[in-house]
């Protein structure tokens, strides 16, 4: 194996994954093979109501009878996912999307394809991860450019300036005060709102 796919591997080593599928063969023959491959496993039945604490990944027994609930993998905390199946149809198909997994084995289960899917559905929840987590900075960027727009009118309508003097000041007041411009613009417009709020009590 190459340096870069024994780095893969070694990745997975000692990871913390839970099976959650009832006891026979398929998950002997799983539960095995993940701890081959150097995973902490633990094995879990009967289906708890919200995924077992504490895991970096989760396999899934998905059939008719498990409701999903979107925290098993949409949560902002909570681990990869893939799903366990035994036959696909309509329920199952939407029960996967419900869900988020981020990978599938079809039993029965054997220990090809495990390594592989394994890597993949890590791969897929760190990549989904740094996503939503670049997706949470652009929105903070966005709310505190709009903050920053809205403290800057504000400004300049109390004290009679041009918006690109009041966009100066309040640049000026965060390097002064050594903070970022978004809170000095939150402190103007809460500002404007308790003075709003005491003129209509007077």
């Amino acid at each position: 194996m190459s340096r870069g796919g024994n780095q893969v591997v070694e990745m997975l080593r000692d990871l913390r994954v839970a099976v959650v599928h009832p006891p026979d063969q398929d998950r002997d023959a799983l539960v095995g093979q993940l701890r081959r491959i150097g995973c902490q496993v633990l094995p879990v039945w009967p289906l708890p109501d919200m995924p077992p604490r504490g895991m970096d990944l989760i396999f899934l027994s998905l059939d008719h009878r498990f409701q999903p609930m979107k925290s098993w993998a949409v949560d902002e905390d909570a681990p990869a996912v893939i799903a366990i199946l035994e036959y696909e149809n309509p329920v199952i198909l939407k029960a996967l999307v419900d869900t988020g997994v981020h990978g599938v084995l079809v039993k029965p289960l054997r220990p090809a394809g495990v390594l592989s899917t394994l890597t993949l559905g890590r791969w897929l929840h760190g990549y989904h991860r740094r996503l939503e987590a670049k997706v949470r900075k652009l929105e903070e960027t966005i709310k505190a450019q709009r903050d920053i727009s809205k403290a800057a009118r504000i400004l300049a309508e109390v004290k009679g300036v041009p918006e690109s003097d009041a966009f100066e000041t309040i640049r000026a007041q965060a390097t002064r005060r050594r903070i970022s411009m978004a809170d000095v613009a939150a402190s103007i417009i809460n500002a404007q709102d308790v003075l709003k709020d005491m003129s209509k009590d007077t």
